[in-house]
């Protein structure tokens, strides 16, 4: 029997995402689709009838809209919201800004695959010339970490997970215990790394996992916190598996 329910959803399609460019730690904005996939997932939990104690999401601007644009349509815009750069998208390293399929033309499908889905292959570094070096590592947002020394040049999914799932233990876990309603606006990987602890999930089973932008989904939990319900996306089969091929094609040469 399920005791608890969470809330999860991938930020609508960013400008980045458009681009087909890595992104990571770069703060791209909504692209005017992902403001409408935004509108669409608060309409969504909005006619299913979802109201929120708490919501937590990353320091990036496309996962903060994506959460308020949600909070606007089911009329809790002034909803407590946690942010903490350990909710982050994986860091891309040098990766970041270059285009995907341009990336695969150069490199191959194969190697950007394995950089996109390999476990704990992670890409390249990113080294101070790098053109978002800077902007990135510079950005006021994290005043109050990562530290210096936590700071990433570069992620796999592993070590996505690692700085994940701390928070998901530690501050979401115990208010979920307390009863708390709760949803998390957040990223592919950051999401992917909750998705794989709770339904302890194979390295190659979360490796062909696309979660789709801008369209939630729903863990129904027993009193353990383990699920009895997994991954129920509130949108129609066809639509929900659209959108996963789309995210699963952006690695191939064009």
């Amino acid at each position: 029997m399920s005791k608890y329910s969470i809330v999860m959803v991938r930020h609508g399609e960013s400008e980045w995402n458009l681009k087909n460019l890595f992104c990571g730690w770069y703060d791209a904005d909504l692209s005017p689709k992902g403001k409408e996939e935004a509108k669409a997932a608060g309409k969504a939990l909005k006619d299913a009838g979802y109201k929120f104690d708490i919501a937590h999401t990353s320091v990036l601007t496309r996962a903060q809209k994506t959460l308020c644009s949600i909070l606007e349509e089911i009329g809790q815009a002034d909803l407590p919201v946690k942010t903490t750069w350990r909710l982050n998208e994986r860091h891309y390293g040098g990766l970041t800004g270059m285009n995907k399929a341009e990336t695969a033309a150069k490199y191959g499908e194969e190697q950007v695959q394995v950089w996109r889905r390999s476990f704990d292959v992670p890409p390249p570094p990113m080294e101070e010339d790098h053109p978002y070096y800077n902007e990135i590592v510079n950005d006021a947002r994290y005043k109050d970490g990562p530290s210096k020394a936590e700071f990433p040049k570069f992620e796999s999914l592993k070590l996505t997970i690692e700085r994940t799932l701390p928070y998901w233990n530690e501050v979401i876990v115990p208010q979920i215990k307390e009863g708390k309603k709760i949803l998390i606006a957040a990223h592919g990987n950051s999401l992917r790394g909750i998705v794989k602890y709770l339904d302890n999930l194979s390295e190659d089973q979360i490796m062909k996992l696309n979660l789709p932008t801008g369209i939630p989904f729903v863990y129904e939990l027993d009193e353990n916190l383990k699920p009895c319900v997994s991954l129920k996306f509130l949108g129609d089969e066809e639509t929900v598996k659209k959108a996963m091929d789309a995210v699963a094609a952006q690695g191939k040469a064009k």
